[in-house]
């Protein structure tokens, strides 16, 4: 499945500033460096980390609106990526973890955002959606894939989740209902089109609509209502 791509507008976020620095933390050069060659120029790597402890000693320093950050990394005690992101959980909301793992477990992804992480791809995204990604985390945005989305939801909508009013659900159309569960698994606005045979331009209408009728700001928002009702 296509990883997520930044199309349409984030709601509620601020433009991110571009290009976006980034830290790449991963304990293989060569990957470091096809992820170098194959990001665009919405984002510029201003640091490499291959262990644990060099990973948060660089983020510390140079503090960087988004790491790219692997999973499973040498070094620390043992809790690679995730180890990273807790130990520098107080750098929020200014530095913003993006796993980019070969792994699609589910226990490796809840691990990382239970960590802090605000989005999780694999490796076999390409070039251009990392690079939609990486701004998409710097402007505030939550991204997956559908898939790993939906390990993110079943795990923290279980988690003292409210079950949504009849009230709240009232608020929307059917149309919109629709598009607000597919936003919140991590569709992007051209995923959610292509599933309702609708334009791109009507699921932005939809998208705002839903967050002005709930109250939300940002898509990332729209995920934690969604998960906290158990709606997904």
């Amino acid at each position: 499945m296509t990883e997520p791509t930044g199309h349409g507008p984030t709601e509620g976020a601020a433009p991110a500033q571009l290009p976006v620095d980034v830290v790449l933390v991963d304990d293989h050069l060569m990957f470091r460096t096809g992820v170098r060659a194959s990001l665009d120029e919405r984002v510029r790597i201003v640091g490499e980390a291959e262990t644990v402890d060099e990973a948060i000693a660089l983020v510390r320093s140079l503090r960087p609106p988004v790491v790219l950050l692997d999973v499973h990394l040498p070094g620390g005690d043992g809790g690679g990526g995730a180890e990273v992101a807790r130990a520098c959980a107080e750098l929020a909301p200014d530095v913003r973890f993006l796993a980019l793992s070969v792994s699609d477990a589910a226990e490796d992804v809840v691990a990382v955002i239970r960590a802090g992480a605000r989005g999780y791809v694999t490796k076999s995204i390409t070039g251009t959606d990392l690079s939609d990604a990486v701004v998409r985390v710097a402007g505030g945005d939550a991204v997956f894939s559908p898939r790993l989305a939906g390990f993110v939801l079943d795990a923290f909508g279980a988690i003292g989740g409210d079950v949504a009013t009849g009230d709240e659900l009232d608020k929307l159309t059917a149309r919109e209902r629709e598009v607000m569960r597919l936003i919140a698994r991590g569709y992007t606005y051209r995923e959610v089109a292509s599933e309702l045979f609708i334009s791109i331009k009507t699921v932005e209408t939809h998208v705002s609509a839903v967050l002005r009728k709930l109250q939300l700001s940002s898509r990332h928002e729209l995920t934690r209502w969604a998960a906290q009702r158990r709606l997904l």
